[in-house]
């Protein structure tokens, strides 16, 4: 029946977040002008919202947009956050995707740090610290990741070189690398990466081992993973190959409080 699909997409939607209209094509194994008129439906029941490629579930877009125009400054307390800083030394240009914020309040304790993003919370963000700089590439703005794209925002990444990148990503596989589900992002992603050398992950660990619709990026091209909890072995082993410095909250909290080891770890990986 077609209002028990309606009920079921929209709670797929609102569990997952975005979506792309194909992803929903192959969960609910019906046409794309099928789930272009079910879309459409539940866009006039104001239950979602289009953004470029997909929908996103609209309370999770009233929620993005509170937090997105009324910022709080975000404590310093995340420990992926805390290493992922330590690798940023005092001068560097640094990139933050939508899925860096956690970095922010320990860049801002670093002297001359230029934050670069295509993000308006990280841009919101970083504008509470007034020991931050920021560039924010411009575009077109996508309302439902709270994000800038297309050929502004590439032509202004084109003209820079970038010190360090961090990108989060929506799974991870040794076969198709780093992938992303975000349609209005990817071409950020991909570009960034391409023209930038030193990449550094920033990954949840249940990313591992999942595939997102679109790689944007090698594993090979890493210089640095940080999670919150240790890679899974097959993981470890091709991080090794590649000489890609692993750093997670279990094994390397306590002593990066004590020495500056993350800088020489990453140091050495180049």
């Amino acid at each position: 029946m077609k209002i028990d699909r309606l009920n079921e997409m929209e709670a797929y939607i609102e569990k997952s977040g975005a979506i792309s209209l194909q992803e929903l094509c192959r969960c609910f194994h019906v046409s794309m002008s099928t789930v272009r008129r079910d879309v459409s439906e539940l866009i006039r029941r104001k239950r979602i919202q289009k953004i470029y490629g997909g929908v996103i579930h609209g309370t999770k877009a009233a929620a993005d947009a509170a937090e997105i125009w009324a910022p709080q400054p975000l404590r310093a307390g995340s420990q992926t956050g805390f290493l992922a800083a330590s690798l940023v030394r005092e001068g560097m240009s640094v990139f933050l995707d939508s899925g860096a914020l956690e970095l922010i309040p320990y860049l801002a304790e670093k002297r001359h740090i230029t934050v670069i993003t295509n993000s308006l919370m990280v841009l919101k963000q970083a504008a509470l610290y007034h020991t931050l700089n920021f560039i924010a590439l411009g575009g077109i703005y996508n309302c439902g990741t709270a994000s800038f794209s297309g050929q502004a925002a590439l032509d202004e990444l084109a003209k820079m070189s970038i010190d360090l990148v961090f990108l989060s990503a929506d799974g991870v596989t040794l076969e198709r690398g780093l992938t992303s589900s975000n349609y209005t992002e990817i071409d950020v992603k991909k570009n960034v990466a391409k023209w930038n050398r030193d990449l550094v992950l920033l990954a949840d660990g249940s990313v591992f081992g999942k595939n997102a619709l679109i790689t944007f990026c090698e594993i090979a091209r890493l210089r640095a993973i940080v999670c919150d909890r240790p890679l899974p072995s097959e993981f470890l082993r091709a991080n090794a190959l590649h000489k890609i410095t692993i750093l997670s909250p279990v094994t390397e909290f306590e002593t990066a409080l004590e020495e500056p080891a993350l800088e020489r770890a990453y140091a050495t990986s180049r």
